[in-house]
């Protein structure tokens, strides 16, 4: 840290991404991305053409982004918000709609409580149920705006749309946020009462269920309202915000829904496997609907489990909260990769 570093962020903890390591070829199942590529139409769409017009800006509109999301959802274009992935649509609508504070999980997505912080927004932590679970009444009639992940992570668990319908009824003068990084593995999208609830915003990205991790493209959808004062901070703070390629990627992503579902069919199925193998393997697996476990055993601890997989050359995710350090977060990869975890744990429990 400088000298120079403004004193409203020298106590700043960030965000600590998922291991992205160079020195050796990994099974990488610890930042929870696709193991399949992208659909062809998105690979068709890195053209010659359209990398030879980077020297344009990209269109600050998104026009034809936004008409094909609101065409998949069934809203307008107004009501819908393209974000430099899901962490900047977070972003703005904590500065956008957290100025009497906002209320989260303890265990979830770790970028929330960076972002309340850098954005010095007064926020409360919610605990989980010992089960792990939300406890839906923590977000009934509350005075601050809500923030749930759906499904959660690291647990991978799911809160049903009419506990979503009752947290943006009970909280008419504050909005809801809805974090639906993994509802296309296992939930329902919310989407479809933001025609509803005038205070409901949905917030999901392309990072996962669609492949394009790198890409960065996120989107929110909710009420035309929500979405201009999302704009406002947007055209402040970042116009140009979703590049020229990035965008052509998505918008062909969006028209092949079909490819898309059929390799998040191959997830649940991989993830069935995994989770009945390990169960098997003496583990305690939280039933998941995203596409990664969460799993424990009980005679191995979970900071040495990780550790003996990387040396093995496959990469977990291990998080050092004592409330869940003793459980490793799987993400669900290929079949064959899925295999080789298996096969992996198994020599190491014999050791």
């Amino acid at each position: 840290m400088s000298k120079f570093l403004s004193r409203i962020y020298k106590d700043l903890t960030p965000y600590t991404p998922g291991e992205q390591p160079q020195d050796k070829k990994y099974i990488k199942l610890n930042t929870n991305e696709s193991p399949f590529p992208p659909a062809p139409g998105v690979i068709d769409a890195v053209n010659r053409e359209e990398a030879l017009n980077l020297r344009l800006y990209s269109d600050p509109e998104l026009k034809p982004l936004k008409a094909a999301l609101a065409e998949a959802y069934g809203v307008g274009p107004e009501n819908v918000f393209v974000s430099n992935g899901s962490d900047e649509a977070l972003n703005f609508a904590f500065m956008a709609f957290g100025q009497d504070g906002i209320i989260f999980p303890d265990i979830t997505y770790g970028f929330y409580k960076v972002l309340v912080n850098a954005n010095h927004i007064a926020y409360e932590e919610k605990p989980l149920r010992p089960d792990f679970t939300i406890d839906p009444s923590d977000y009934r009639n509350i005075d601050r705006a809500v923030c749930i992940p759906n499904p959660n992570a690291p647990t991978g668990l799911l809160l049903s749309l009419d506990t979503i319908r009752s947290l943006a009824e009970s909280n008419p003068d504050h909005v809801v946020m809805i974090d639906e990084a993994y509802i296309d593995f296992g939930g329902q999208s919310a989407v479809p009462l933001t025609r509803e609830y005038d205070n409901l915003l949905v917030i999901q990205t392309f990072s996962k269920s669609r492949s394009l991790a790198g890409a960065r493209v996120g989107y929110a959808i909710g009420n035309k309202d929500l979405i201009q004062d999302l704009e406002t901070l947007k055209y402040a703070l970042n116009p140009y915000n979703v590049n020229r390629i990035s965008m052509a990627c998505a918008i062909a992503a969006v028209k092949d829904p079909a490819y898309y579902e059929a390799n998040i069919q191959k997830i649940k199925d991989n993830r069935a496997y995994a989770e009945d193998a390990l169960e098997k393997l003496g583990f305690t697996v939280i039933p998941s609907y995203s596409n990664f476990v969460f799993a424990r055993h009980p005679d191995y601890e979970g900071g040495k489990l990780y550790q003996d997989l990387k040396a093995n050359g496959i990469l977990v995710r291990h998080f050092t909260d004592p409330k869940i350090s003793s459980y490793n977060r799987i993400t669900i990869g290929t079949r064959e990769e899925m295999e080789a975890l298996v096969e992996t744990i198994e020599k190491l429990l014999q050791n």
